[in-house]
């Protein structure tokens, strides 16, 4: 991944241990500024307070006491990599990374049989740090187990998916799962701070504007290599000077590519803009919509939010009109979940453009709240006794479902029979519209409580 502090970009990398020349000492400066920032013990690790507490699971792993093996779940810039290799460098184990996207069983069985002869040999143990575990398949997983059970390698495995649904239950059984937070603006800016003032980073050559910070930390979204990735291009771009370099919000702007976007997630802006987007599907105005979600996105709105608030919206003001609104919402909702961002943003502009410009109904929310304030103000009375389970010893000497008419015994498939409780009968809850493909239900649906009512 990208979005980490170490990037895997063979099969396997053997960074090494600690005490070894090309992983300790002073950073190269020709390196990432994401990558010199790299925190070099537990106390330089930004957020994750909730983790890194005094006696929390994560500083006592990192501090080498109880070693265990444990699956990290969190959204990418949180640092999974930096927090595994902190891991492995509390005790002197050695560190080898491996990516899931590009090595297999074979890559695998490899790192497992040299952990076991420096074990043997030297006595020296391994972190074994994996990438994007819940890439793995089964089978790759499964190849894991004994290395994990018997210790020959301290696994960390890391995943942006949640490990109850991506990563088997053998090896959930044997690890320790710790899910990571997005970083907070505050940490965020914590980390640009550090950056511009330490001697590895910038140091102290550069003076960054107020409105400029505010715009990194919107550009992160909680993802410290990327403000640290977008303060570096901003940096490059500005000549040093020897009373310090000036960086704008011009000068971010210009290098990111990316225009400022006044908005708060946390405050009136956040709550306005997903209104405004809303409003704007609902009246049908597509380019209004499109505008409302170009905003979010640009401001580094949490995806999955835009996401819920389009399945939302294809129930409540589109439902039956077309049918296929909520399937579009629910397959943008799954695209982002799968791909992320930046790609993720293609989905919602197209479930976006499909809500927008679908044909518009109430109907479905209407019935729904109408059936739950009759629920609620006690109309429920009792379930009829022919539709009642009969599939238990003594039901028919009850009564139930007794008299029973199976639908599917007369050619036109309805046949009239009482459904609701006796204090419900003829009481209409859905009321198609005619607009969109509710116009064939607002004919249909009439002539079957005819039917069923035998009227």
């Amino acid at each position: 991944m990208q979005d980490e502090l170490f990037t895997v970009n063979r099969d396997v990398a053997d960074i090494g241990a600690p005490g070894d020349p090309a992983t300790d000492g002073a950073p190269d400066p020709a390196a990432p500024l994401a990558v010199r920032m790299r925190p070099r013990s537990i106390d330089d690790v930004v957020g994750q307070a909730h983790l890194l507490g005094d006696g929390a699971p994560l500083r006592r792993l990192v501090e080498g006491a109880a070693p265990a093996s444990v699956i990290l779940f969190g959204p990418p810039g949180t640092g999974k990599t930096t927090l595994a290799y902190l891991m492995a460098g509390a005790t002197g184990r050695r560190f080898v990374a491996l990516s899931a996207l590009s090595s297999g069983v074979k890559e695998l069985r490899g790192v497992i049989d040299a952990a076991r002869r420096r074990r043997s040999h030297a006595a020296e143990d391994t972190v074994l740090f994996i990438d994007e575990v819940h890439r793995f398949s089964k089978t790759q997983q499964d190849a894991l187990l004994g290395a994990v059970e018997d210790r020959t390698v301290l696994l960390v495995a890391a995943t942006t998916e949640n490990p109850s649904f991506s990563v088997v239950s053998p090896l959930l059984s044997r690890s320790l799962v710790l899910q990571l937070r997005s970083l907070t603006d505050d940490d965020i800016s914590e980390v640009i701070t550090r950056a511009l003032t330490e001697e590895r980073g910038l140091g102290g050559a550069y003076d960054l504007d107020d409105d400029a910070r505010e715009h990194l930390v919107r550009l992160a979204g909680g993802d410290a290599r990327r403000a640290l990735t977008a303060l570096e291009a901003a940096a490059d771009a500005v000549a040093p000077e020897p009373d310090g370099a000036r960086i704008s919000l011009a000068t971010v702007e210009a290098t990111v590519d990316k225009a400022a976007v006044r908005y708060d997630r946390d405050g009136d802006q956040h709550y306005d803009v997903i209104s405004a987007f809303i409003k704007s599907i609902r009246g049908s105005d597509v380019d209004a919509a499109l505008h409302y979600l170009a905003r979010m996105v640009e401001a580094g709105e949490d995806p999955r939010f835009i996401a819920r608030r389009l399945v939302v919206h294809a129930s409540e003001d589109i439902g039956m009109a077309d049918p296929t609104a909520l399937q579009a919402a629910v397959a943008a909702a799954h695209a982002v979940q799968f791909i992320g961002m930046p790609e993720g943003r293609l989905a919602l502009a197209q479930a976006t453009v499909h809500l927008a410009t679908a044909p518009k109904s109430n109907a479905v929310i209407a019935g729904i709240d109408a059936a739950l304030a009759d629920v609620r103000a006690g109309k429920a009375g009792t379930v009829p006794p022919h539709l009642r389970d009969g599939h238990y010893a003594g039901a028919k000497r009850l009564g139930n479902a007794q008299g029973y008419a199976y639908p599917h015994g007369v050619p036109e498939g309805v046949l009239a029979q009482q459904y609701p409780p006796d204090e419900l009968v003829g009481t209409d809850y859905y009321h198609p519209t005619d607009r969109g493909a509710e116009r064939v239900l607002a004919d249909r649906v009439p002539k079957l409580r005819m039917a069923v009512r035998g009227e």
